[in-house]
């Protein structure tokens, strides 16, 4: 073949489309080198000139933190509603995809949040006092708990115990204080220097940084103890719903050795909270270990059992109906007929518990406009509460020995 110019020019167009076209189309993580709308080159480093656009490798992986697919989902109870209280109505929604622990957060966990508010107890030691579990919460006045009371949290031997004792507002401030641990740990291993000014904040734009930490909302709670992912067949279709999260309508394990063990830890009846002496069935007269039990389908330990769990939103019996249908979230008395307290008292949830471990919803009276959501029963609950579309509250301010919580995260840069 004769080499001409016009044959050379034309195998360079066709180099450079095939070059382009093994590009491929910008992307987050792969920008290219010059912007597309006015072909300035990017600067890479600090000092460049022009526009920075960092390396990006995706959101990091954040510690204990299990990938939720989101979807559209049902949310509301399956199961009888036996409080007569139609507080969770079945609807669909939506739920982007987040990141949730993989487990409750343990004894352990709180004592380290505990330790480093210590060191810094010089600066504000209030935070240290506010950071206390209120360990009375073991102790009631016709029985002898106080055993739990002293060493249920400092023992070494409950280190992986989940923590109790622990309010709404407490909670929250754990999650504030994590995100900064975590964020500062990965832009230290970035080899990002932090600056005194702007309150030492690790600049968003660098891409090292996880999204903050955060009590999940009642919606993300519930699609995530659902985990339907196990049920799909084909296209978008589902074999069935589950009362638990686990299949069947069984609190027992229908398959292998494990055959006939209870698949979360409850009050099995009046007095009963464990079974007797040579068969501990479900193993725990109070609470259990984190990794007790089989994880659910997302791979989420004691989404059923063990403590309920708080949840970010404020409890009305009527959201169901007037919260959005994508991410659904009551963050607080917005759309309140009336301004000012909540009527609680008007709720039937608290009398089941009264003459129980669990804390009497009717205690928070008229006057608590944030009564929050806590899901997932506990140690102390008979099993209908077990079931993932089953709601109660209690105010925002108060601890228990059947609630503790685990945190989550969006998933950034994503728009599924």
């Amino acid at each position: 073949m004769k080499i001409t110019l016009k044959n050379t020019a034309l195998f360079a167009v066709i180099a450079a489309f095939a070059f382009a076209c093994s590009q491929g189309k910008p992307t987050s993580i792969k920008p290219g080198n010059q912007s597309t709308t006015t072909g300035l080159v990017y600067g890479r480093e600090d000092g460049d000139e022009g526009f920075i656009v960092k390396d990006f490798k995706g959101q990091p992986p954040a510690p204990n933190m299990i990938y939720i697919e989101g979807g559209r989902t049902v949310l509301g109870t399956g199961e009888e509603d036996v409080m007569y209280s139609r507080d969770n109505v079945e609807r669909t929604v939506t739920i982007m995809s987040f990141f949730m622990d993989e487990t409750e957060i343990a004894n352990v966990h709180w004592l380290e949040y505990m330790f480093f508010l210590r060191q810094d107890s010089g600066q504000n030691p209030e935070l240290y006092t506010q950071a206390m579990p209120d360990t009375n919460v073991w102790v009631k006045e016709l029985s002898f708990n106080d055993p739990y009371r002293d060493h249920y949290l400092r023992y070494p031997g409950f280190r992986y115990y989940p923590v109790v004792g622990v309010s709404w507002e407490q909670a929250t401030d754990y999650c504030k204080w994590r995100t900064n641990v975590v964020n500062y740990k990965l832009a230290q291993d970035a080899d990002i220097e932090i600056s005194a000014t702007g309150n030492g904040r690790i600049p968003l734009e660098s891409g090292v940084v996880v999204p903050d930490y955060r009590l999940p909302t009642e919606a993300e709670w519930e699609y995530a103890a659902q985990a339907l992912i196990g049920v799909q067949y084909g296209d978008e279709n589902q074999t069935n719903r589950r009362l638990y999260p686990w299949d069947g309508h069984s609190l027992r394990n229908p398959y292998g050795r494990e055959m006939g063990n209870f698949l979360c830890n409850f009050k099995r009846g009046r007095g009963d909270y464990a079974g007797i002496a040579g068969k501990l069935n479900d193993g725990a007269m109070i609470t259990d270990q984190i990794y007790s039990y089989p994880p659910n389908d997302y791979n989420l330990y004691n989404m059923a059992g063990n403590v309920n769990e708080w949840v970010m939103d404020v409890y009305r019996s009527l959201s169901f109906q007037d919260i959005e249908d994508l991410n659904p979230l009551r963050r607080n008395e917005y759309k309140d007929p009336i301004k000012g307290a909540y009527d609680a008292e008007n709720s039937l949830i608290g009398n089941f518990t009264k003459g129980n471990e669990n804390p009497s919803n009717m205690d928070i009276g008229r006057t608590n406009k944030h009564p929050r959501v806590y899901k997932g029963g506990s140690w102390a609950d008979a099993a209908y509460w077990c079931s993932p579309g089953t709601r109660r509250f209690w105010a925002q301010d108060s601890s228990s020995s059947t609630i503790g919580f685990r945190c989550a995260m969006i998933q950034a840069g994503r728009n599924y």
